[in-house]
């Protein structure tokens, strides 16, 4: 069961103590599951800004600010499995509720790139 401080991301670390970091601006992502975590904790809180500014540049304008909000409002996020990563890739599950409770699992592989020492979110492969 998490306390109110603890991080959505599931490190069992004091939000400000780690994605709270990335959202604030205070440190970068060191690597692409640290910027993966920040961006389901942004999910999470409703920190549409953080998601849509962490698409890379190249992506970012084919993003809709606000279907990010509504598919981030409609959802209760319970938890965030990590699969697998790698230097550029993220493979997870983002258990969540929707609107009339029942439960889904966003299952997806996502690629990312750094630029100018900083992690960016580009693509995702979703699995049925």
């Amino acid at each position: 069961m998490m306390n109110n401080n603890t991080c959505p991301c599931g490190s069992a670390r004091n939000y400000s103590d780690c994605c709270g970091k990335i959202h604030s601006g205070r440190e970068a992502a060191q690597d692409a599951e640290a910027l993966m975590r920040a961006r389901y904790s942004a999910f999470a809180l409703q920190n549409i800004d953080f998601i849509y500014n962490t698409f890379h540049p190249t992506t970012r304008r084919f993003q809709n600010k606000k279907e990010i909000a509504t598919w981030a409002q409609a959802c209760k996020w319970i938890h965030l499995e990590i699969i697998r990563s790698t230097v550029n890739t993220v493979e997870f599950k983002a258990h969540y509720l929707d609107e009339e409770g029942q439960p889904h699992i966003h299952h997806e592989k996502s690629s990312f790139k750094m630029l100018n020492k900083q992690w960016f979110y580009v693509d995702g492969k979703i699995f049925a």
